[in-house]
């Protein structure tokens, strides 16, 4: 399959929302390219400097790449997304290019590097020889083309909040799971029993994948459908790493499948819909108990009211 990478020059600062946009428009992946931040891994230690020897901050422009089918709606979608990013106040530099799956398929694997979350997570990629002498809880993850490496920051704050709600033997639902990095995650921390559910038949592929990888087939059970449509059972954690529209659209069935007492853990929500995503989630009966926030991103934890 042929695909058209678009690239946009933008100053760090739009980095997220440009990111967004390209998400918004369906992109099938997005990278980006910004020196300053391999270059604060760098410093900080957390990258391996003799990768990287002629990296400098100030190098070039950051860059936001994404990927969309190559076909006959490829100009129309370029003009929306400068009209788009002129909307916030930039005039960008936009590059294309024709390039194949497999070509940006695996590039990103050059700077996907063992990494901690959170308290308890060391999180490596499966291709990554790695001697894992702390006490951390090991992921050992091949996101492929699907959503979740765990570098993202509304991953990593899922992660996070899971740490805090699971603790042990849990029935835990994870929507739209992607790579299933919570699910495993979940799963690491003693959960009972994970159903992990993605649309996307490529993420319930890899999905499976890393489930083996991880060793929890017998708490992961990874469903092809749309949200909760295929789950039947009742859930102490329910687990959405998706965006606001689709949080709001989820959320009667979460506190249908809830057990009293049990936690609606939520990221993906932009910081100016925060408001309306909370508010919207009281009407269907939550309380909010906890939020976080990263850069432009924000984490929640709801209960149902008693």
């Amino acid at each position: 399959m042929k695909w058209l990478e678009i690239a946009v020059d933008i100053p760090a600062e739009g980095l997220e929302m440009v990111s967004l946009i390209f998400e918004e428009l369906g992109s099938g992946g997005v990278v980006i390219d910004d020196p300053a931040i391999i270059y604060s891994k760098m410093q900080s230690g957390e990258w391996d400097i003799c990768e990287y020897p002629d990296v400098q901050p100030q190098q070039k422009a950051p860059v936001v790449k994404g990927y969309f089918p190559l076909d006959e709606n490829s100009s129309f979608l370029i003009g929306d997304l400068e009209n788009r990013i002129g909307r916030l106040g930039y005039q960008p530099k936009i590059f294309t290019r024709e390039v194949k799956e497999e070509d940006w398929a695996t590039a990103w694997k050059a700077y996907y590097k063992p990494f901690k979350v959170g308290k308890k997570f060391l999180v490596k990629p499966n291709w990554e020889e790695l001697d894992n002498s702390s006490d951390r809880l090991l992921l050992d993850m091949d996101p492929g083309m699907a959503f979740g490496c765990g570098t993202h920051p509304t991953t990593s704050m899922c992660m996070e909040l899971i740490e805090d709600y699971v603790c042990g033997d849990e029935e835990v639902c994870d929507v739209g799971t992607g790579s299933s990095i919570l699910a495993i995650a979940a799963a690491k921390l003693g959960a009972n029993h994970v159903v992990a559910v993605d649309l996307d038949k490529t993420a319930v592929k890899v999905a499976r994948s890393n489930v083996q990888l991880n060793n929890v087939e017998d708490k992961v059970q990874v469903l092809h459908g749309d949200l909760l449509s295929q789950y039947n059972g009742q859930a102490d954690v329910v687990i959405a790493n998706i965006v606001a529209d689709v949080i709001i659209k989820l959320a009667p069935d979460a506190a249908k499948v809830l057990k009293p007492g049990g936690y609606f853990i939520t990221s993906g929500i932009i910081d100016h819909r925060e408001e309306e995503v909370i508010s919207l989630l009281k009407q269907q009966g939550f309380d909010l108990v906890k939020r976080r926030t990263n850069g432009d991103w924000r984490a929640l934890v709801l209960t149902i009211k008693n």
